[in-house]
């Protein structure tokens, strides 16, 4: 769902032009919202309006600060139909699906007691343009009040320990359509995403969003979880000069990425390590952003940095197949057609070069798996479909060919997907998991419930699927499926299900 709003995300993340439009009521409009600080007062007033001419907008967001001074801030709400981001001012706009981040620019980032700055961006749409149904500042949702001087200390809920102990994670192949360790043992992936690593490099941020150490993963572990997934951004990785000061990246930003998989892989957990982001403008119906550098999810990996990308990542985990490589988190090479030719979309996606829509050249997914491969490496591969990895409708008949059979499927599956009910996924994601191993890599739902996702996951238990949460950061659940609110493991109302589920699993 992955700034993303941050996701990707997921990712975070949450693609909506292939989804039915979710009615959002319209409200917080004007809401004072409180931000917890252990030691500083917090609050400010976000006031939303717009300029509607039918087919685009402009938003215009006005944020007061009613708190201590402010040296930063960053605004996150999401839109209900389709509308999608052209361009914006007055601070940094990035969207990802229906999730719109906006973080402040030098010139208005420091906001006294208060002050106010007003933020603008033009977007399209069609259908409805409902106003966004809540706003958060700096990760806290609107509450209509100002936090305290000092917060109360919480006492998080007592969980029961992990079920997995610490150690050596499974080392991993592909058996037919299973996933099976060096003991022949089958191994399904269940688990979440932790977003941050493919936006907070490209916007100056540093490298995470939110701890990344053993305290971190032991909370992760109290859920039971066996597989986190780490989105990646490919100029980060690469060190490309498009990495603006601030951000980490280049031999950096490759030590921090083997650091977390390290401690995960010491903590007796499945690093899947994915490409999130990359290089290569894109103007066309379903694009996140018009940016030619790697800062929104693009349709497909593009050719001129993909290669090199995989390259440098599948020579770092090499001799290592507890390391389980995601080459691309959603294409949507069919959304560049307009939908109206499944194969040709098919195609682009498989073969890559010039795709209609697509003013880049693209790297398909047959050069990205002989990328791999030439360097030696025989980790377990993971591919997505079209429609931001919703559809495997073809996935089968178009499958690269691959001399270690290490190859699987994933999908991602949210409540306003098309594919979003179980006819569909036994016609689909079922048919695929009858061939190849198969994980959804991420699901969720944007209600801040569970009831979506408890029925999927019943469905794809009784099919030997996997699946991992979008996602595990304190994002407010309102902008996006969040599964905590502290990183000690305190869930949100929709992680209460997910983990829940998890810890009901042997």
């Amino acid at each position: 769902m992955t700034r993303e709003v941050p996701r990707s995300r997921t990712g975070v993340l949450i693609r909506a032009l292939l989804a039915a439009a979710v009615a959002l009521a319209l409200g917080l409009v004007g809401a004072v919202v409180a931000m917890t600080s252990a030691s500083a007062a917090a609050g400010c007033r976000v006031d939303y309006t717009k300029n509607d001419w039918g087919s685009g907008f402009t938003a215009n967001v006005t944020i007061t600060n009613l708190g201590d001074p402010l040296t930063g801030w960053t605004l996150r709400f999401a839109y209900g139909g389709n509308q999608k981001l052209q361009n914006g001012w007055n601070g940094g706009w990035s969207q990802d699906g229906p999730n719109v981040t906006v973080t402040s620019a030098p010139w208005n980032g420091s906001l006294a007691t208060g002050a106010s700055t007003m933020t603008s961006a033009n977007f399209g749409y069609s259908g409805t343009n409902a106003d966004p149904a809540g706003f958060s500042i700096n990760n806290v949702t609107c509450t209509g009040s100002v936090t305290p001087t000092t917060t109360p200390p919480t006492t998080p809920a007592t969980t029961p320990p992990t079920t997995r102990p610490a150690g050596a994670a499974p080392v991993l192949h592909v058996s037919g359509n299973k996933l099976v360790d060096a003991n022949s043992a089958t191994v399904t992936l269940h688990g979440v995403n932790r977003s941050g690593g493919e936006f907070a490099c490209i916007q100056g941020n540093g490298m995470w969003d939110g701890p990344v150490d053993q305290a971190s993963v032991d909370a992760i572990k109290t859920w039971n979880v066996k597989a986190v997934r780490i989105p990646l951004n490919e100029e980060c990785w690469l060190g490309n000069s498009d990495v603006p000061a601030g951000g980490t990246s280049g031999a950096a930003y490759q030590q921090a990425v083997k650091t977390y998989v390290n401690l995960l892989l010491s903590n007796g957990i499945t690093p899947i390590v994915e490409m999130h982001w990359s290089f290569g403008q894109y103007t066309g119906p379903g694009g996140n952003c018009t940016d030619i550098k790697a800062t929104c999810q693009k349709p497909m990996p593009d050719a001129q940095y993909a290669p090199s990308f995989w390259t440098g990542v599948a020579n770092a985990f090499k001799g290592d197949n507890r390391v389980v490589l995601d080459l691309f988190n959603e294409p949507f090479p069919d959304a560049a057609v307009n939908f109206s030719n499944p194969t040709e979309a098919w195609t682009c996606w498989r073969d890559g070069g010039t795709c209609t829509g697509i003013s880049y050249q693209v790297a398909g997914f047959q050069s990205l798996v002989n990328a791999v491969r030439a360097t030696g490496a025989t980790n377990v591969i993971l591919l997505g479909g079209l429609a931001w990895s919703n559809d495997l409708s073809q996935w089968l008949q178009f499958k690269p060919s691959d001399s270690t059979g290490n190859l699987a499927a994933f999908g991602h599956v949210y409540n306003f997907n098309s594919c979003a009910n179980a006819s569909c996924w036994d016609s689909t994601f079922g048919a695929v998991a009858q061939q190849v191993p198969l994980s959804l890599t991420e699901i969720g739902e944007n209600d801040c419930a569970h009831g979506f996702i408890d029925t999927l996951m019943s469905w794809a238990d009784s099919h030997g699927v996997g699946y991992l949460g979008w996602t595990w950061n304190t994002w407010p659940c309102t902008s996006g499926p969040a599964l905590i609110s502290s990183y000690d493991g305190t869930p949100t109302s929709f992680g209460i299900g997910f983990r829940d589920h998890l810890r009901a699993l042997s």
